[in-house]
């Protein structure tokens, strides 16, 4: 069979320029919309947020733990502000208003008998916990978490004020029991 092509255009092989540049921008348009869609930074802000709302509910069980152990009594844990407006920080430290530090009794108390370590916020120290160690020895240690108890029932509330935005809102996470 005879080929109608000539000798030259038969023997090139390749892509032209052309071709090349339609791929190449056909790649970069599906790889923003990928990006867009995946959204990186929501993904993470959404991850911590869900890291927060586990440690509020160890927290809490925790204090559930140790006020069913001891009768309801949570006084050893420390003086928990009973003022939603002014919660008592899960720290060793005195901080600036309105929260206020709880101290070492806290953590002492729960840490090793009723909780591994008391977990930090994702954006707290990197969310090390506090361990058995650091509530002895350290001078400072802070979980980036509130908690008051009610003045009505004495329910305890854990707030995780640093939450990060979600959908231009922030994401409020606290949980009562």
């Amino acid at each position: 069979m005879k080929s109608y092509l000539p000798k030259k255009m038969s023997k090139q092989k390749g892509f032209t320029l052309i071709e090349l540049l339609v791929v190449i921008g056909i790649l970069a348009v599906l790889l923003a919309i990928t990006l867009i869609a995946i959204n990186p930074a929501r993904q993470f802000a959404n991850a911590n947020n869900t890291q927060r709302r586990s440690d509020v509910n160890q927290i809490l069980n925790s204090i559930g733990q140790y006020s069913a152990d001891n009768r309801g009594d949570i006084t050893a844990l420390g003086t928990i502000s009973s003022d939603p407006l002014d919660p008592t920080q899960i720290s060793n430290t005195t901080v600036v208003a309105p929260a206020t530090s709880i101290g070492n009794a806290f953590c002492t108390t729960l840490v090793t008998e009723y909780i591994a370590a008391l977990p930090s916020d994702p954006l707290t120290n990197t969310g090390t916990p506090v361990l058995e160690a650091d509530c002895v020895g350290a001078d400072t240690w802070d979980t980036g978490y509130t908690m008051y108890r009610s003045a009505t029932d004495n329910r305890i509330t854990v707030i995780a004020p640093g939450t990060e935005l979600n959908d231009s809102t922030p994401a409020i996470i606290e949980v009562t029991r």
